[in-house]
């Protein structure tokens, strides 16, 4: 999507990237200007702006149709003073000289005010749609996985405003400067074809210079955005992690990160001192040959009398405003560089909110139901590239009121699991039963404080929701958060919460939201981990009390305490939905075992083992066995054993007796045929 041309690009190059360039400006100016899809601008709203835009467009003109117009008073006003000099004629055209430059000189701020109230109209309108796709479908979230797109936050808050003022002020500017050149053009062209003839080629001829030092400088204003945004987001990250960075005593390498973005900065700054020299030197130089034009030609013929002083006035008037028209015009398309540089970072920006929220074409997804429960119906859950599997044909239903804890080795996709049912992640198959969003409460392991009061904390999401403060101080008391309200100055006050409240308060501080809200469904990831146990007990307990269901990722054995079923993953995209109780069991079974095997290995192995089967097998008959008892029984894996259940085949054992796998929530067990 480059649109920055350089010296030695071919002729294609150069016009894809104008092509490219045009496209892109398209894309952002078209639904301002040209709405097309329902449910866009309101019409009223579009006829003001176009109204607004022919009223700049009519105030251009007649700016330049006034200074033109002035030309011939100055030139009528030479004469008088040199030859007639006729005092009456002289008060006559003084005074209509001044009112045509009080003219000139509101329709130029008439003009400029125009531009700005457009440019900032158009300002307003383009921030909150593009806004509105960043907030709307996640797309805020998913972007972080789009590497190629940097700085999301700061081309938002900085780079959108530049786009509409340097459109409006390149547009304006270069009809008023066009319009200025072709007029005085004519003006030159009727005292002297010779000089409007030079005048015109050496305009083509400065400009392709111009180009030159243009297409150079586009490139280095690119460059300098990306290197300002970088070194912007490295002050940034200091200031986000400014606790982590002091305890390893990081200032030193910090400041190296920091003097490495900033050298970067620099390096791109000088360079383009070093272009804009020698533009301005040749702009400069440019308009001071312009202007001295008329006087190297008319001014000999007006020393042999074949023209009059007035023609010579005008003419070098006229001259000096085509050079200052130039001039400006040159300018101008020096600093539309950073408009294009601009154009494309919000072109990139838009299109990569577009592609996230796009559902990919020929790959499969989780298909997401709406109900009063949650369920995992033979779901296989991908990561959002489809490159690995975190966990394959799950099936568990989570009863009304119950407690469901998630444990497994780090990195097996605990985490994973919520962001399926949050929505964040669909990438896979199967079925995933959920209530709507808005009856579930996510607690994350490190809490989101938002910036604002402590009654705005509390209160979140629905901070519209209408509570006393006595109300809200017992919700304190109950999180242990009760001398909080003394260190700052009431519930309204608005401090950096995340500099003043540990991670274990932000912790209850999340858990006052729960009691705040009560969700019908409440999700934990690891929302204890900073607590020690009795707050953690506290807390929990007062979950319990609430009758929400609860889902909870964790590793403490504490935790076991207070939920009704264990969902373990392994390392092999398997799993096992057991109750605690049986958890518990496998535990210490495991644990004893691996003591045994440390103590001594002999022939009575053979008889336990054989006992441990007998047991099995009885308690198949009375009470059923877990995917991972079956695997004692049988030659299967766990993972082979899971796919059988979830298909509803039969499994025969060692010793030739046939089991088969009871769906029932209640059950959920191999059972003996």
């Amino acid at each position: 999507m480059a649109t920055q041309v350089v010296q030695d690009q071919p002729l294609t190059n150069t016009s894809s990237a104008f092509t490219q360039f045009w496209e892109d400006v398209k894309a952002i100016a078209g639904p301002y200007w040209y709405p097309t899809k329902p449910g866009g601008r309101a019409f009223s709203d579009v006829i003001r702006a176009w109204g607004m835009l022919i009223l700049l467009i009519l105030s251009i003109i007649a700016l330049v149709s006034v200074t033109a117009f002035n030309s011939f008073v100055n030139r009528n006003l030479v004469d008088i003073i040199v030859q007639e000099k006729n005092y009456s004629k002289f008060i006559e055209i003084v005074s209509v000289y001044a009112v045509g430059l009080l003219l000139v000189t509101l329709l130029v701020g008439f003009s400029k005010f125009i531009r700005k109230q457009i440019a900032l109209d158009w300002y307003k309108w383009l921030n909150n749609q593009i806004l509105d796709k960043y907030l709307s479908n996640r797309a805020y979230y998913r972007i972080n996985f789009q590497t190629d797109i940097d700085n999301p936050d700061q081309r938002l808050s900085q780079e959108i405003e530049p786009v509409t003022s340097n459109a409006l002020s390149f547009s304006a500017t270069f009809l008023e400067k066009i319009l200025e050149m072709t007029v005085f053009l004519i003006i030159v062209w009727s005292i002297s074809q010779q000089i409007a003839i030079i005048l015109f080629f050496y305009t083509i001829i400065g400009n392709f210079i111009a180009v030159y030092f243009n297409q150079e400088l586009n490139k280095i204003n690119q460059q300098e955005l990306a290197s300002k945004a970088e070194y912007s987001y490295s002050l940034t990250h200091v200031r986000n992690h400014a606790e982590s960075i002091a305890f390893f005593q990081g200032e030193e390498q910090e400041a190296n990160i920091i003097g490495r973005r900033f050298s970067n900065l620099l390096k791109n700054m000088e360079r383009k001192i070093s272009w804009e020299r020698g533009k301005e030197i040749f702009s400069r130089g440019y308009q001071a040959i312009i202007e001295i034009f008329p006087y190297a030609i008319l001014g000999p013929l007006y020393l042999r009398d074949e023209i009059d002083y007035g023609q010579l006035g005008q003419a070098a008037f006229a001259s000096y405003f085509f050079a200052t028209a130039v001039g400006e015009l040159i300018t101008e398309f020096g600093t539309s560089g950073n408009f294009s540089s601009y154009v494309e970072r919000l072109s990139e920006l838009t299109d990569a909110l577009q592609a996230v929220t796009k559902q990919r074409e020929n790959v499969t997804t989780i298909k997401t139901i709406e109900e009063n429960h949650l369920a995992f119906e033979n779901v296989t859950l991908q990561t959002p590239n489809y490159e690995q599997v975190i966990v394959e044909n799950l099936s568990l239903d989570v009863q009304l009121g119950e407690g469901l804890l998630i444990v497994g080795p780090s990195g097996r996709g605990k985490s994973s699991l919520l962001r399926a049912i949050a929505g964040l992640w669909n990438a896979g198959t199967g079925r995933l039963v959920r209530p709507p969003l808005e009856e579930v409460l996510f607690l994350p392991q490190r809490p989101y404080i938002i910036l604002g009061t402590l009654r705005e904390q509390l209160l979140y999401p629905n901070t519209s929701r209408q509570m006393t403060d006595t109300e809200l101080k017992e919700v304190l008391q109950q999180v242990n958060l009760q001398n909080l309200l003394s260190r700052v100055d009431g519930f309204d006050t608005e401090v950096p919460w995340e500099n003043i409240l540990s991670i274990g308060e932000q912790q209850r501080l999340a858990f006052a939201r729960l009691l705040v809200t009560h969700p019908s469904f409440t999700i934990l990831d690891e929302a204890t981990s900073a607590l020690d146990l009795k707050n953690e007990g506290s807390l929990y307990q007062q979950l319990q009390s609430t009758k929400t269901t609860f889902i909870s990722v964790g590793h403490r054995e504490s935790l076991f305490d207070y939920h009704q079923w264990v969902l373990e993953l392994s390392q092999d995209s398997s799993w096992q939905l057991v109750t605690v109780q049986d958890y518990r069991n496998q535990k210490t079974i495991t644990q004893n075992s691996t003591e045994n095997t440390r103590i001594t290995i002999d022939s009575s192995h053979n008889n336990e083992h054989q006992n441990q089967l007998e047991i099995l097998t009885q308690k198949a008959i009375s009470e059923g066995l877990s995917h991972k008892e079956m695997t004692e029984l049988t030659y299967y894996s766990i993972k082979t054993i899971r796919s059988k259940a979830s298909k509803g085949e039969s499994i025969t054992n060692r010793d030739g007796l046939t089991y088969r796998y009871d769906k029932d929530s209640k059950v959920l067990k191999w059972v003996r045929i």
